[in-house]
């Protein structure tokens, strides 16, 4: 049997990926009035449309869920309309597009808030670091809400319809966002669930919401349709959980029923665990889950190949070699100098260091 590398097809559920390099989500905040997508990020994405999959940035499924300007929805019609033309122009340049849905939690602020209201979040705690980007500058946080057990339908709900909405708009499917400190993510670490009800407690509870919301969006796309992304070890947010193997162990066993398109993890690098990342074996993780598995943060064409090789996952997401890189796999299938990153630029602003990083020209190619 061959090894698979960066380059070998791979099947995601009902996708067949011409390659296993994945673009990241990536937050790049530069949606329109509205969090309306705007032309730009058409071309931005379709840019990009050699990836195996292209996985979009956090979209909001709620205004609730909100929680930073300038980043985009799937709540309003004209939203809708903003994502098929994204989608329109990854299809037309051979790519396949997959949203993000994102409910922010605690991570949100008042302002964003319908009437001014608190942030949600499983349990009244605050983030213990940090501050909140709003449209006035950096804030505090504020102390959340905590959601009543009768609210928490209303939460799939919002999850459900925006996978119906990422539908209509053309997507190939959705991912489920529950990494990086937000609701689910919230709902899953008993750092930030302490809740007393059947949503709290063992893991079993803690990721009954994570369930619940996956079944649901399963039900508009079919469950090969639908990914779901992990930060297992991460501390970004303020998160932490007592034991974070056995947490996600069980969440990614239990998700085995629904036969997902994959599991997406984001795994911690040495940098992570030196800011206070706890390590959890990928390798374990790997046995608990049994469909696709794409793993994150920080690869390079050898480490990812490297993975591969190992079997540590199907595919590898890229992200800020995405983001300067806008022909990435053909750079790695060439062996070609790379893009430097333009820090300035990742949030916020319009075309420079967005749309304008330079495709690979005949005199940069080494054969």
């Amino acid at each position: 049997m061959n090894t698979p590398n960066l380059f070998t097809p791979v099947r995601l559920g009902a996708m067949e990926a011409p390659n296993r390099i994945v673009m990241a989500p990536l937050t790049r905040m530069r949606a329109g009035p509205g969090r309306v997508p705007t032309p730009l990020m058409a071309e931005y994405y379709a840019q990009r449309a050699a990836a195996g999959l292209i996985v979009s940035e956090a979209v909001a499924i709620s205004q609730q869920g909100t929680g930073c300007p300038n980043t985009p929805g799937i709540y309003t019609a004209a939203q809708v309309a903003g994502w098929q033309r994204v989608t329109e122009a990854v299809h037309q340049a051979g790519g396949r597009i997959f949203l993000q849905l994102w409910h922010m939690g605690r991570i949100s602020h008042p302002s964003f808030q319908l009437d001014g209201g608190l942030p949600v979040a499983p349990s009244a705690i605050a983030p213990r670091t940090g501050q909140v980007l709003t449209e006035n500058g950096m804030q505090p946080y504020v102390t959340p809400r905590a959601l009543k057990k009768e609210e928490l339908p209303g939460i799939v709900a919002q999850y459900a319809a925006g996978a119906e909405r990422a539908k209509t708009a053309g997507f190939d499917g959705v991912e489920i966002h529950n990494a990086n400190g937000y609701l689910l993510d919230q709902f899953l670490r008993d750092g930030t669930n302490q809740r007393k009800d059947e949503y709290g407690g063992p893991v079993r509870n803690r990721a009954r919401l994570t369930l619940e919301v996956t079944d649901a969006v399963a039900q508009v796309w079919g469950a090969d349709h639908v990914g779901i992304r992990f930060s297992p070890g991460g501390v970004f947010n303020d998160m932490h959980d007592s034991n974070p193997l056995a947490t996600f162990s069980h969440v990614l066993h239990e998700l085995n029923r629904f036969k997902l398109a994959y599991a997406h993890l984001i795994v911690s690098t040495k940098d992570d665990l030196e800011h206070g990342a706890v390590p959890v074996p990928l390798a374990a993780l790997r046995k608990e889950f049994h469909g696709p598995l794409i793993i994150a943060n920080g690869f390079t064409y050898a480490t990812a190949t490297q993975g591969l090789a190992e079997d540590m996952a199907d595919a590898v997401a890229f992200g800020r070699l995405f983001i300067a890189n806008p022909d990435l796999p053909e750079r790695f299938r060439l062996n070609a100098p790379l893009n430097a990153l333009e820090e300035a630029t990742l949030y916020g602003g319009a075309k420079k260091g967005y749309t304008d990083y330079p495709a690979m020209g005949p005199q940069l190619v080494i054969r």
